[in-house]
């Protein structure tokens, strides 16, 4: 099976440019309701991912920083604590589930290191267990006495 059958298209994720502000990330991921966004750079390449934990962490950090002035710190500025290791679109089924593992959700890049989407754990796992339901109605009833 290739990884692109669960690949979420970059038009339809939610990701911020490393230019953009803390602002505008608080807002972004607040009207979503999303704890990390993908990273891009100017030029479309995946550069990590942004959690509210990390924004959280430059708050605290920041002696004098208020949500006003969070208008002035660009993301680039912004110490990152986690990293979701991206995937090449060409990559094996076994490379995502290593990934899935420990990340909910991966980076999808190109050859070139575009950004093109994501892959959720959630597709993932719904995959998974609507495999198993089909497979549990394929198997012999066994009969009870």
């Amino acid at each position: 099976m290739n990884i692109a059958f669960f690949l979420i298209p970059k038009k339809e994720v939610v990701y911020l440019h490393i230019k953009c502000t803390m602002r505008q990330a608080l807002e972004k991921m607040e009207y979503h309701k999303y704890t990390a966004v993908p990273l891009i750079d100017e030029a479309g390449h995946y550069v990590g991912t942004l959690t509210e934990g990390d924004l959280l962490w430059k708050l605290k950090n920041t002696p004098g920083l208020s949500m006003e002035s969070t208008e002035k710190i660009r993301l680039d500025e912004v110490p990152r604590r986690v990293n979701n290791t991206p995937i090449y679109i060409n990559a094996e089924m076994e490379d995502l589930m290593s990934l899935a593992i420990e990340q909910n959700f991966i980076p999808v890049v190109d050859d070139h290191g575009i950004f093109i989407g994501i892959i959720r754990r959630r597709e993932i796992l719904e995959y998974g267990a609507r495999l198993m339901l089909d497979e549990s109605f394929k198997m012999p009833r066994q009969k009870t006495s």
